[in-house]
């Protein structure tokens, strides 16, 4: 009986041996190959402008009609830094009957960007930035002027209801009115 397990051993020695010779033996894996995993690389994310942040807004698409309608997409998508005071759709829903569809009337464009640039300032305006009475100058040529109260910031009689939405070329404070000019 032991004769036959050495037997039985030493075949499974030449077995082996043979299994290794012929290539098909598990290869082991050197430390250069398990550290050598293909690496992917993912594209980073081209940072937001401030029309791309409006744009993603379920809340502003009648801004960004209005911006569109105005020409101003390639303006405000530029260098900047911009600030925009972005009234929603409600804002644009309390004006009154007929007013939103008459300001995208192509005869009226330079009416529409009038208004349009009174909601806008030049440079990055941060929420901490603002003080009660400060008057800022707007791209139209007016002002707009702060008021704080109880912890509310109010721009022109609008209620900012978020702020500091930073794009890669300017800030938006989302407004529940819509700004006119004089």
């Amino acid at each position: 009986m032991k004769k036959l397990s050495v037997l039985s051993l030493g075949i499974l020695v030449m077995a082996t041996g043979l299994l290794y010779s012929c290539g098909n033996a598990p290869k082991e894996t050197t430390e250069e190959e398990v550290m050598t995993e293909e690496v992917v690389e993912v594209p980073a994310e081209e940072p937001k402008t401030v029309v791309d942040i409006a744009v993603g807004s379920p809340d502003h698409t009648t801004l960004v009609a209005a911006v569109s309608a105005a020409g101003l997409v390639e303006t405000l998508s530029g260098d900047g830094p911009f600030t925009i005071f972005a009234p929603t759709n409600d804002a644009f829903a309390a004006l009154p009957e007929g007013t939103v569809e008459s300001l995208l009337l192509p005869e009226n464009k330079d009416q529409l960007t009038g208004i349009l640039t009174f909601h806008v300032v030049s440079g990055n305006v941060l929420a901490a930035d603002l003080s009660d009475g400060q008057v800022v100058p707007t791209l139209n040529g007016q002002s707009l002027t702060v008021s704080i109260s109880e912890g509310n910031v109010m721009i022109n009689g609008a209620k900012v209801t978020a702020a500091d939405l930073s794009g890669s070329n300017g800030v938006i404070h989302v407004i529940d009115g819509v700004l006119l000019p004089e």
